[in-house]
C-alpha cells in the first residue's frame, strides 16, 4: 500500500508541476494575469484528480498482478497434479513398472522409431503354490523380488511392464540377438539367486521362464507378443527356470 501511494504522489506532483507551467505560459498568452485563484486551482485541482486518479490505477493494476501469479501458480500446481495423476495411472500399483495398456503404448512406440530391439516375456513359476502354500501377501513380497531382480537384469533404457498376474515384458530398445540373450540370462540367474524366506519358513526357490524374440523389420506388436510367448510356453515345458530366445519372427514359426 505504501508503495501505491509513493507512486500515485510522484504521478500527482507532477502532474502539479505541468499544470503550472501550463499557466504560467498560457494565462498570461491570453492576456490574463495570474490570480491567487488561478495559482490554487492549478495547483489543488491536478493534485487531487491525479493522486486519486494514479492511486485507484495503480491499485487496480497491483490486484490484476498478484490475480495473475496466483493464476500462474494454480497453473503449475495444476499441471503437476496432472502429470502425477498421469503417471499414476500408467504404473502398476504394486511394482511400480508400466502397466498392461501403457507397455503396450511404449513398445508400439519404440517399434515405429526403430525396428531393432527384442522382447522378452517374463513369467514366475510355480507361482500358484506360493499364493496356495503361503497366501497372497507372501505371493506378493515374492513378486516384489521378483520385479527387482528383473529390473537389475536389463539395461538403463529398457521398457518394463506387468502385464499379467506374475507376468512381466521387457523390451530391450536397440538390442541385436547376443545382447538379449544376455539379458534374458541375466534376468533369470538373478530371480535364481533370491534367497526367499517367508516368516519362519524355510528357503523357498524363486525361478522364472523366459520366452524372447527379438524384432524382425515390419513385424507389428501382435506378432511379437505371440512369437515370444510361444517361446515362453516352450520354456515351461522343458522344465521352467530356463529362456529360449528366437532371432527373428519367421524362426518363430
Amino acid at each position: 500500500m505504501s508503495r501505491i501511494f509513493l507512486k500515485s504522489a510522484a504521478v500527482a506532483f507532477a502532474s502539479v508541476a505541468v499544470s503550472l507551467l501550463l499557466t504560467l505560459i498560457v494565462v498570461p498568452a491570453m492576456g490574463f494575469s495570474i490570480s491567487r485563484t488561478v495559482w490554487l486551482t492549478s495547483t489543488v485541482c491536478p493534485l487531487m484528480l491525479a493522486w486519486i486518479a494514479s492511486a485507484g490505477t495503480f491499485w487496480q493494476s497491483d490486484r490484476l498482478k498478484n490475480a495473475h501469479r496466483e493464476l500462474a501458480r494454480a497453473h503449475a500446481q495444476l499441471a503437476a497434479a496432472h502429470r502425477r495423476l498421469s503417471e499414476k495411472a500408467s504404473r502398476d500399483d504394486m511394482t511400480g513398472m508400466l502397466n498392461r495398456e501403457t507397455f503396450f503404448a511404449a513398445l508400439d512406440g519404440s517399434r515405429r522409431k526403430a525396428d531393432r530391439g527384442a522382447l522378452l516375456i517374463i513369467d514366475a513359476d510355480h507361482f500358484k503354490t506360493i499364493n496356495d502354500n503361503y497366501g497372497h501377501l507372501t505371493g506378493d513380497d515374492a513378486l516384489l523380488l521378483i520385479a527387482a531382480a528383473i529390473e537389475r537384469g536389463v539395461r538403463s533404457g529398457d521398457v518394463l511392464g506387468r502385464i499379467g498376474g506374475e507376468e512381466f515384458a521387457a523390451f530391450l530398445v536397440g538390442a541385436t540377438e547376443p545382447e538379449a540373450r544376455r539379458v534374458a540370462e541375466r534376468i533369470r540367474r538373478e530371480v535364481e539367486l533370491i534367497r526367499f524366506r517367508p516368516v519362519d519358513e524355510r528357503t523357498v526357490p524363486l525361478t522364472v521362464s523366459i520366452g524372447g524374440i527379438t524384432c524382425g523389420e515390419g513385424a507389428t506388436v501382435s506378432e511379437l507378443m505371440r512369437a515370444a510367448d510361444r517361446r515362453l510356453y516352450e520354456a515351461k515345458h522343458r522344465g521352467r527356470n530356463l529362456s529360449i530366445l528366437d532371432r527373428d519372427i519367421s524362426e518363430a514359426a
